[in-house]
């Protein structure tokens, strides 16, 4: 009985070995691979802009980061309106807006980022896109979608019976309470005609 027990240890005895082995083979594996993966290293602020800033150009967006540590390093940036309407300063990684947007005619732009090493041109980190996001004020006032609606309604017809529904629309950002709320009144006829805020 003793023989058998024994046996049976040291057939188990490489198992287990081997199996430990087999682990901790996996574990430097994974850390092999883990310390291969490169780390990305760019860190954003939020990058946002208020329309129609009546304050003097270039208005202040946001800035690029990368904690690349390099003495030659350049921040650029490319794609929609890079340079014309958004230029970086190449330094610092500070965005401006040189011109005055309206979110009405855009509501935001996508752009990337690069930093390189200004003495080759070489690239220090992977390009990174962005957004700039234009904030909605409210600077619309409401239009009717026609110039004039038509109604009709018959004679001796009961008190709130239907007349017409009218439609107007705001252009400001339906996202920011109030910013396109619209509600009408009745200027001329109010005697005779109420309108809710359905229109």
């Amino acid at each position: 009985m003793s023989h058998h027990f024994l046996l049976f240890s040291l057939f188990l005895a490489p198992a287990f070995a081997d199996g430990g082995s087999q682990k901790s083979t996996q574990n430097l594996c994974s850390n092999d691979v883990s310390h291969k993966r490169q780390k990305r290293d760019w860190i954003w602020n939020q990058m946002h802009i208020k329309e129609e800033i009546d304050t003097p150009l270039p208005h202040h967006v946001g800035k690029i980061t990368s904690s690349v540590r390099n003495n030659n390093a350049k921040y650029i940036i490319e794609g929609e309106y890079a340079n014309t309407i958004f230029k970086v300063e190449e330094t610092s990684g500070d965005v401006y807006a040189f011109e005055r947007l309206d979110r009405e005619k855009k509501a935001e732009y996508e752009l990337t980022a690069l930093i390189i090493d200004r003495t080759n041109n070489r690239s220090l980190e992977r390009p990174s896109k962005f957004i700039i996001k234009v904030y909605d004020i409210n600077d619309n006032a409401p239009v009717f979608v026609q110039k004039v609606f038509n109604g009709s309604v018959p004679e001796m017809s009961p008190v709130g019976t239907s007349v017409t529904k009218v439609t107007a629309v705001d252009a400001d950002d339906p996202t920011v309470s109030g910013h396109a709320t619209v509600t009408y009144e009745v200027t001329t006829g109010g005697e005779y005609f109420t309108i809710d805020d359905s229109g």
